[in-house]
């Protein structure tokens, strides 16, 4: 592709001509979709306004954000695609960006990140240049191109260092959303997001190694590489909570994809309106993969076989089906194992094909309507429905787990009596009519539902913090990928529910994906060495079978750790009088630091996560809103009022931080049911920092941080 360039000798004037050049064409590309006249195109208004909502989307996807680079990297081609090497010849250059651009005359000024030719830019190294002569990249501030950074790959006197570009954005203060990484991604990384549709990818990252950006680049590239199939098939992101997919959710359409779907597990499968909390056992038992079985059972337990035939009266004639012919054709329904409702549906079919059978032998000539007319006889749907009676999920789970007999019978040799007792409803008391449904028996009527009727498969789906899902609920999410693809992210030692997974193989198993590709991806990109490696002290007693991850940032003075003690004056007596009404054992020193150090973070640019137990957060809510500094819920975007989030321990997975204040180590691991969940919890709590990690606390810290 020709540069265009000015007079100037400055490559950086060059560089700065090529954007406006390049900004120039992406208007006139917008205002050319802007422009089209649909108004007679199609035949009738449903048409139009699909098309008019396609071209909606095309232009939104052609917005030119002005803080966002059009391109970020650039990379000189040594031979021209396709000449022979040995005879030469000029290559071509191309400029790396988010979406593709092109001039008046349709040649391309910026290549979309996820084209063939952009692999390159991302795996090309001096061991394998990929016939890369040059490859640059850019640095911007507010959107204006101020930088620039080469490599010359094919030139062995120049060593290749670490970039300071690649640094300076990867370190770049975090105000805001998450921002994509399309600039940063590293070879490893790119490997996962370009992996085949077909085939299901694991990816375990260890804190910091950008696995959520992995599995939302892959997406981003999938509806690339393969878009009239996900569109007709559909793709979808699923996260733990709400405030991780509010921080999510600006990645995709800064990549130009605007119609991807995002859930929660528990949105995927909201069939019945929760009113209950389970115990940790009775959750547990709910989530195991038992339950399967014991719904299969549970659905199938109103089939029964016929005491006597069922006789069809056609005209002058009467035909009877013996009992056992209709055993015959039940106990074949059963063999085949089919969905339940789909059985259902041709049992009346079965029974009016024996009717026919009886009729051709008897000297009549029944054709295919005859047979419909017979299945839909009282006496044909009178005796299917007796043998085969229809299901509804929701109120065979409601049975399931309200009445000890009939769980008692679908249960047996699955789950044992303590188990069974466990998992019953406790009796309602008076005044009480509503059923205490509870995630976990969501799950189950989901499961339910996917006995009696097929559930949809989408094509692609991504499974985020993967590790704290149950069998049950992989179940779940499977269920919607059974005939598409799965991208599965999540880290082992960041588990922190009771039944989370210590086995990725176990886990795919579950997902109907077994023997599925796994990767791990182990060096950090966005937490400092120091952090990570303080952290990671955790593993032995977390996930003793994972390697301690590195990372390439190795700043010192990234980790202070204090312990405060006796209980001195506070600076302002309202803040801890606040604090202390609601969380009296607390020391006011404590609180009186943890202020103090907030307000030391927001001395620095970027965004400030307090992060402290959950029983501790409305006291700290209290404290800070006395002490004047406002702040926000998690998954909320920071803003010029407000750069700081209060989050409690539980839903500080998936956020970041560039500056985290941790509030009493102790109290986080006291607030789940067992240590080695509270140390997984305090594994997570400590690695959500970028660039500073301030830990406090009166009491001592856990022995595995040593």
């Amino acid at each position: 592709m020709p540069a265009h360039s000015t007079a100037s000798d400055n490559p950086l004037d060059r560089e700065r001509s090529h954007l406006a050049s390049s900004r120039s064409a992406l208007r006139s590309m917008r205002e050319d979709v802007e422009s089209l006249d649909i108004r007679d195109v199609t035949g009738n208004w449903v048409n139009a306004a699909i098309l008019a909502r396609e071209i909606d989307d095309r232009i939104k996807a052609l917005a030119d954000l002005a803080h966002t680079p059009l391109f970020f990297g650039r990379v000189d081609f040594l031979h021209a695609p396709g000449a022979d090497l040995a005879e030469g010849g000029e290559g071509e250059r191309f400029y790396i960006g988010r979406r593709h651009v092109h001039d008046a005359d349709g040649d391309p000024m910026v290549i979309d990140w996820r084209a063939p030719v952009s692999q390159s830019f991302y795996r090309a190294s001096k061991k394998d240049p990929m016939d890369i002569g040059l490859r640059r990249r850019f640095g911007y501030t507010g959107g204006e191109l101020t930088a620039y950074e080469d490599e010359h790959l094919t030139d062995p006197e120049e060593t290749t260092g670490a970039s300071a570009l690649l640094a300076a954005e990867i370190e770049r203060p975090r105000v805001g959303p998450m921002r994509d990484i399309v600039a940063t991604i590293q070879p490893e990384q790119d490997e996962i997001v370009r992996a085949d549709v077909h085939g299901t990818v694991c990816v375990q990252g260890a804190p910091g190694t950008g696995k959520t950006a992995v599995g939302l680049h892959r997406v981003a590239y999938l509806l690339y590489a393969h878009r009239e199939r996900l569109a007709r098939t559909g793709t979808l992101v699923i996260g733990p909570n709400r405030s991780f997919l509010q921080y999510i959710e600006q990645v995709l359409p800064a990549l130009g994809e605007l119609d991807v779907a995002q859930a929660t597990v528990e949105e995927l499968v909201a069939h019945v309106p929760l009113r209950g909390t389970d115990t940790a056992q009775a959750a547990r038992i709910k989530g195991d993969a038992r339950m399967a079985e014991v719904l299969r059972r549970a659905v199938r337990s109103g089939i029964t076989l016929p005491t006597e035939g069922c006789v069809v009266v056609r005209g002058s004639r009467r035909w009877r089906v013996a009992s056992y012919e209709l055993e015959e054709i039940v106990r074949e329904l059963m063999d085949r194992d089919i969905r339940y409702g789909a059985a259902q549906a041709a049992l009346p079919q079965r029974i009016a094909h024996a009717v026919l059978v009886k009729m051709e032998q008897g000297g009549e000539a029944p054709d295919d309507r005859v047979q419909d007319a017979v299945a839909r006889t009282p006496a044909v749907k009178a005796t299917a429905k007796a043998l085969w009676p229809p299901v509804d999920p929701a109120k065979l789970v409601l049975r399931l787990l309200s009445d000890a007999e009939f769980l008692a019978r679908c249960a047996e040799g699955l789950l044992t009596e303590e188990e069974q007792a466990a998992v019953l409803w406790p009796k309602p008391g008076k005044g009480v009519r509503t059923a205490p449904w509870t995630p976990a028996d969501a799950v189950l009527v989901d499961e339910a539902r996917d006995l009696v009727e097929r559930t949809a498969s989408l094509g692609h789906v991504v499974l985020d913090e993967a590790q704290d899902l149950s069998p049950m609920q992989y179940r779940a999410v499977g269920r919607r990928c059974t005939t598409g693809s799965a991208t599965v992210l999540g880290d082992i030692a960041q588990g922190t529910t009771p039944w989370s997974t210590d086995s990725w193989s176990t886990a795919l198993h579950h997902l109907g994906k077994p023997g599925s590709r796994v990767e791990e991806l182990t060096v950090g990109f966005r937490v400092p060495g120091e952090v990570i490696g303080y952290a990671s002290r955790l593993l032995p007693e977390i996930a003793p079978d994972l390697a301690p991850a590195t990372s390439i940032r190795t700043a010192s003075d990234t980790l202070a750790i204090r312990r405060v003690d006796g209980s001195a004056a506070p600076e302002d007596a309202d803040a801890l009088d606040a604090a202390s009404e609601l969380a009296p054992a607390t020391p006011p020193a404590l609180t009186e630091a943890v202020l103090a150090a907030v307000g030391a973070a927001l001395r620095n640019e970027g965004s400030i996560g307090l992060i402290a137990a959950d029983a501790r957060v409305p006291a700290l809510g209290a404290a800070l809103t006395a002490a004047g500094l406002p702040y926000l819920d998690p998954g909320t975007e920071t803003n010029a009022e407000s750069r700081l989030t209060l989050v409690p321990a539980s839903l500080a997975k998936g956020l970041e931080y560039d500056y985290v204040v941790l509030d009493e180590p102790a109290a986080i691991v006291d607030g789940e049911a067992d240590l080695r969940t509270g140390l997984r919890r305090l594994y997570v709590c400590l690695t959500r920092a970028v660039s500073g990690l301030d830990v406090l606390h009166a009491r001592p810290l856990p022995a595995a941080l040593g």
